[in-house]
């Protein structure tokens, strides 16, 4: 495995590789492109962190818990909330804040704050001709002309190998509610998800997990606007039932994390899939396909779910609206279903085009992102 030990040997590496490399973090995604292995757990750190200022400069191998730690000694944290795929996956290793970047991981919070991409302010990173690029900076309201930023987060090191990322961060909120709806169907949940979420009380999450017959919508803030929310929202809801709410933060926090995680995967033996779509589409879409065990995220728009080994999901469901993403299976069928959407014409041409400017030799995380 090569492991260069910061960026000047990792371009050089690159430059002289004559064969594909194959980039990871802590490789926790369980991920197999084609090449010689190449991880970037040299490159660690913390570069710069401003409180203040609400950023951080970070560089790309540095663990999610030696970030996570910096940001809660200062009682702030990373807003778009990323999940650890460790548990789902059963793989093992440190999440790092570059292959956070890289796959764009977002957690139930997306729906009120954005996405991982959305908090990224600068990047620097090594092209597939070991050329080193920096791109944004430390502040939100910078322009370069090109995006590289927003093109970085989710290509996956196909586009460059991420050496150093710049953040903003939020401030930790005081304290956390989430009001439980019993007992809807899918497309009622839909519908009070929605609701809430349309209501200006300040939802940060909302999901139905039908195998424990809940629905669940969090508030986060201040304590006395927590409750007074919390209240509002029970009482807006009254239509789909009597709401309950959660007795402590404690108990709020862990609902969301088995939610962020796929929990409810975990221990399960079967391939899963993520379907994103138009939130009013999902019950719809899932009435076409054969399972029973699936779990809706971002107010309905992410469908988490559960298929017999070796299902081609995309097939069984036919033509949508959306995009299917084969998280976990054995690599057969990862090689033969594909573990991404296969994109439009226009899309894969714009996208080859992109690889052609930035990877000209196609050696970077060979074949990862091209569908079966």
């Amino acid at each position: 495995m090569l492991s260069p030990r910061n960026e000047d040997e990792l371009a050089e590496i690159v430059r002289s590789s004559q064969d594909p490399l194959a980039v990871q973090g802590g490789n926790t995604r369980g991920m197999a492109p084609e090449g010689i292995a190449l991880t970037v757990t040299g490159l660690s750190g913390i570069s710069l962190y401003e409180p203040g200022a609400l950023t951080m400069v970070v560089k790309a191998g540095t663990t999610l818990a030696e970030v996570n730690d910096a940001l809660q000694s200062e009682n702030q944290r990373l807003a778009f909330e990323p999940m650890d795929y460790r548990g789902l996956l059963g793989t093992d290793g440190e999440p790092t804040i570059g292959g956070v970047v890289a796959a764009n991981i977002s957690g139930p919070r997306r729906v009120a704050v954005g996405s991982c991409r959305d908090f990224v302010l600068g990047v620097r990173f090594v092209t597939g001709s070991g050329q080193i690029i920096k791109n944004g900076g430390r502040v939100m309201k910078n322009v370069t002309g090109y995006d590289l930023v927003k093109l970085m987060a989710g290509s996956r090191g196909t586009l460059g190998i991420l050496t150093e990322v710049s953040l903003k961060v939020l401030p930790q909120p005081e304290t956390e509610s989430t009001v439980i709806l019993h007992s809807l169907d899918d497309r009622t949940a839909v519908k009070a998800m929605s609701k809430a979420l349309g209501s200006p009380f300040e939802v940060t999450g909302a999901a139905c997990l039908p195998s424990r017959d809940i629905t669940v919508l969090r508030l986060e803030g201040f304590t006395e606007s927590v409750r007074y929310r919390s209240q509002r929202l029970a009482d807006l809801l009254t239509e789909f039932g009597n709401a309950e709410t959660t007795r402590n933060k404690e108990d709020s926090a862990e609902i969301w994390r088995g939610i962020c995680d796929a929990k409810s995967f975990h221990d399960h033996e079967g391939d899963v899939w993520r379907f994103s779509v138009k939130p009013s589409d999902g019950p719809n879409l899932t009435d076409r396909l054969e399972t029973t065990e699936l779990m809706y995220d971002w107010g309905g728009g992410l469908i988490w779910l559960k298929s017999g080994r070796g299902t081609n999901m995309r097939a069984q469901v036919g033509k949508f609206s959306g995009h299917a993403t084969l998280v976990r299976a054995d690599q057969e069928t990862r090689d033969r279903i594909g573990m991404f959407q296969p994109a439009l014409p226009s899309v894969a041409a714009l996208s080859d085009g992109l690889r052609a400017q930035f990877d000209p030799r196609g050696i970077l995380n060979a074949g990862l992102m091209t569908a079966a």
